[in-house]
């Protein structure tokens, strides 16, 4: 199964004999709640998901968006319909950044059909799609996580594959390099991680590059779809961002691990090292 899909393709299931169960997972980066904009519209048939109350466990020394407790992440998807034998696709605005948290989870925790809606909202209305403000009551599902479905790696496993392996970071590249660092303790990054702003990774419409341009560009970064020896991990600044970035590669062919702690936890500890400046070191 392809980890995204298109408006079109969305349209077409829905109209099927199997619709997938649809996630609206708008959000965003410290601004209001987003349940308002989806109780005035939304795609038919979508139940919201909070992203910071049920996608992210409580801020801490975990990071800002630390992962959620399985069971609890489980009752949340099945109080939102979602069954274990059932298709879903997850969406958000168009920047991409929170349904890919969405279906980072899923995946990790056990649900291999599930894809992202390509260009979120926007792609669906500009391609004729209609939107509700329809209350939505599914039926419960009877989803079970069972994490381990993608690579998750903790702060020690992230610093092991800056060395060992390619450790993509995916935030701005001002932050990388440490000139500016509007949200976290201290700027900068990981020692032996190399820059790959997630927001490279789309066009300006907000839907992923081809394939094809996606393997160009991660092979010029040291990754490659072939090399099937060298371990490739993502993080960001607490992430959300870098569960797209995870995203991006899958479309490119290659597996990755998430740091999900990020920058916001690995920065949030005075002893662990801090580089900056452009190059990986």
């Amino acid at each position: 199964m392809t980890a995204t899909l298109s408006a079109s393709e969305l349209m077409s299931e829905l109209a099927g004999p199997r619709p997938p169960v649809l996630l609206d997972i708008r959000w965003q980066l410290g601004g209001p709640d987003q349940r308002p904009a989806y109780e005035a519209g939304h795609i038919p048939g979508a139940v919201y998901v909070d992203l910071d109350r049920e996608l992210a466990g409580p801020a801490g020394s975990g990071g800002r968006h630390p992962l959620p407790e399985p069971e609890a992440f489980g009752a949340v998807m099945r109080r939102a319909g979602v069954s274990a034998g059932a298709p879903v696709v997850v969406y958000d605005g168009g920047l991409g950044w929170a349904a890919a948290r969405a279906w980072w989870l899923l995946r990790w925790t056990g649900h291999a059909e599930v894809r992202v809606l390509d260009g979120g909202l926007a792609a669906w209305t500009a391609a004729g799609g209609a939107v509700s403000a329809d209350a939505v009551s599914p039926a419960e599902g009877d989803f079970k996580p069972t994490p381990g479905g993608l690579g998750l790696l903790d702060a020690d496993g992230a610093a092991a594959l800056a060395r060992e392996g390619v450790l993509l970071d995916a935030r701005a590249g001002e932050r990388y390099r440490g000139e500016v660092e509007p949200i976290d303790r201290v700027g900068g990054h990981i020692p032996g991680a190399v820059s790959a702003p997630t927001t490279e990774n789309v066009g300006p419409d907000g839907r992923f590059l081809p394939g094809a341009e996606l393997r160009a560009r991660f092979a010029g970064l040291g990754v490659t779809a072939e090399d099937g020896g060298r371990p490739v991990g993502v993080y960001c600044g607490s992430g959300v961002s870098g569960a797209h970035e995870v995203l991006a590669l899958e479309v490119a062919g290659v597996a990755a691990a998430l740091y999900a702690g990020s920058w916001s936890e690995w920065s949030s500890d005075p002893d662990r090292p801090v580089a900056t400046g452009p190059l990986p070191r």
